[in-house]
């Protein structure tokens, strides 16, 4: 990799741009980048597919506090219950447990010159936002997540 690459690259994971990082694992929804292009709103494609971040406070999610289900928008993979959620203050949707441990996968961030924990749906590898080791208890930890890398079906 040349000097020019490297910085391109280090640029462009900055804003959120980078080729997405799930491509060497392995998931059981796959689609190609043209298709997700199709099936995702621009919004939700440039944060699922390629790790980037709403705007804190634009979300809706942020402020559904009805009881229901929160799922990846990518593939429909029930993610977090309402029960888990709480207002974190930072501006995005935050949950302190996902509905179980295998809907979600983890690996470390890099990008933005800091490390970090960057969590994504087990089922597709959409990109959701990162978790944090300040929430509260019982698990003590903050899944913040892009509210509009998922979505929202109340209970009925």
């Amino acid at each position: 990799m040349n000097r020019r690459h490297l910085l391109l690259s280090v640029g462009l994971a900055a804003v959120g741009l980078a080729p997405h990082k799930a491509a060497a694992e392995t998931f059981e929804v796959v689609h190609s980048d043209e298709e997700w292009r199709k099936l995702l709103s621009p919004e939700a494609y440039s944060v699922l597919r390629k790790e980037g971040t709403e705007y804190p406070y634009t979300s809706p999610l942020e402020q559904e506090h009805r009881k229901g289900t929160f799922a990846c928008a990518g593939c429909g993979q029930a993610l977090f219950a309402s029960e888990t959620k709480f207002d974190s203050g930072t501006g995005w949707p935050s949950f302190y447990q996902p509905i179980r441990p295998e809907v979600v996968g983890t690996r470390i961030d890099g990008a933005l010159m800091m490390t970090r924990t960057e969590v994504h749906c087990a089922r597709c590898g959409g990109h959701l936002g990162h978790v944090f080791e300040d929430g509260p208890p019982p698990t003590g930890l903050r899944y913040c997540m892009n509210g509009v890398a998922m979505t929202f079906t109340p209970e009925t």
